[in-house]
């Protein structure tokens, strides 16, 4: 079961249950502080000095089968070229989790995603499934990673996925015939924006 939640919820919960054994996988330089173990494909057991930190080296995750209470993967979903196989991999070493990740809107708006992301993810609300397709670029970007981070603190509903689950991940790879798709240039917005201007200021 998976379904919608906010990064708030998560953190009361964790904090709630401190005796979990919780893996921050993905990781990087941004852990969560109620994490126990850390995770990441670079060695970053220098800064993680005094804390338990493991290096990926495989595609398959160096855990025991339900070692964890809890595993967190925030924007990790969206890098991994395996997306399958990594989603079954968090069943297997926890019991539960959360899952961040960066709405279609985000993944467009932003110049790194272009290159660093595979996937892009949406949320089925009535089926409580993630639906799953190859990252396709239907804007030109115009933000970079500093300027969404600000972005997120008004607008955080619109472009992050919070999402919880338990037990299970339900899930759909699908596929998206980008021939039927048609990028929009950010000047066409911009030019309608400049139009409306001179209209309202002609009035």
């Amino acid at each position: 079961m998976i379904k919608r939640t906010s990064k708030q919820f998560i953190e009361n919960l964790l904090l709630n249950n401190q005796k979990w054994k919780i893996l921050d996988i993905g990781c990087g330089y941004s852990p969560n502080n109620r994490a126990t173990v850390f995770c990441d494909t670079q060695d970053l057991s220098e800064f993680y000095k005094g804390k338990k930190f493991i290096k990926l080296e495989d595609k398959k995750l160096p855990f025991e089968n339900k070692e964890f209470d809890f595993v967190i993967a925030s924007h990790v979903m969206e890098h991994v070229e395996d997306v399958d196989f990594f989603i079954n991999e968090l069943q297997r070493i926890a019991y539960k989790g959360y899952i961040e990740l960066p709405t279609k809107l985000e993944d467009n708006l932003v110049f790194e995603n272009k290159n660093d992301h595979i996937w892009q993810i949406d949320f089925d609300d009535v089926k409580n499934k993630l639906i799953i397709n190859k990252r396709i670029q239907y804007i030109e970007p115009i933000l970079t990673v500093s300027s969404i981070k600000k972005l997120n603190e008004i607008f955080r509903k619109s472009l992050v996925l919070e999402l919880q689950w338990e037990n299970s991940i339900d899930y759909i790879l699908e596929k998206v015939d980008i021939k039927n798709i048609k990028k929009t240039s950010i000047l066409t917005f911009f030019r309608k924006y400049i139009s409306k201007k001179i209209r309202t200021f002609i009035r």
